[in-house]
């Protein structure tokens, strides 16, 4: 087995555990706020699931392209530049989402506070020669603004 069919396969059982458990999964993402991103393949065109931990941020959600750590982009962060129309989902809900991503001090300043919420997120960027890139996902629809009972980032 490779270790691209590893992260498949470890992404499937986080896959089937968040939708069996409302949104709630064991292991590695155990009390973290999850979402699971649903994008379109940027050369294939076909759909992609991708679970993710995620920071509420005054109505939008935020992911964080780190790829573990490593130096290129992960698949989904190219899937979003090519197509930034995206649906996620969180606990039982299923929202549409604009991608936009974060740049300068806005960008330095939500990837130091994920950071400092997760150490990980730390490691990744010293462990990489890139900038990690952090994404805004902006619900289109204002009923399915992402906070209302989360931590505010501000």
């Amino acid at each position: 087995m490779t270790q691209a069919d590893d992260v498949r396969a470890r992404n499937a059982h986080v896959i089937a555990e968040f939708r069996a458990n409302h949104g709630q999964v064991g292991g590695d993402f155990a009390g973290a706020p999850l979402l699971l991103l649903h994008t379109v393949g940027a050369r294939t065109g076909k759909p992609r699931v991708s679970p993710m931990m995620y920071l509420p941020d005054d109505g939008r959600y935020l992911i964080f392209a780190t790829n573990g750590g490593a130096d290129d982009h992960p698949a989904w962060y190219r899937n979003l530049t090519a197509h930034p129309g995206a649906q996620i989902e969180v606990g039982d809900r299923v929202i549409s989402v604009y991608a936009t991503e974060l740049h300068g001090r806005e960008r330095d300043d939500k990837y130091a506070g994920q950071a400092r919420r997760y150490p990980g997120f730390a490691a990744c960027q010293q462990n990489a020669t890139r900038t990690i890139p952090v994404i805004a996902l902006t619900p289109t629809s204002r009923d399915d603004q992402a906070g209302s009972t989360q931590e505010d980032t501000r």
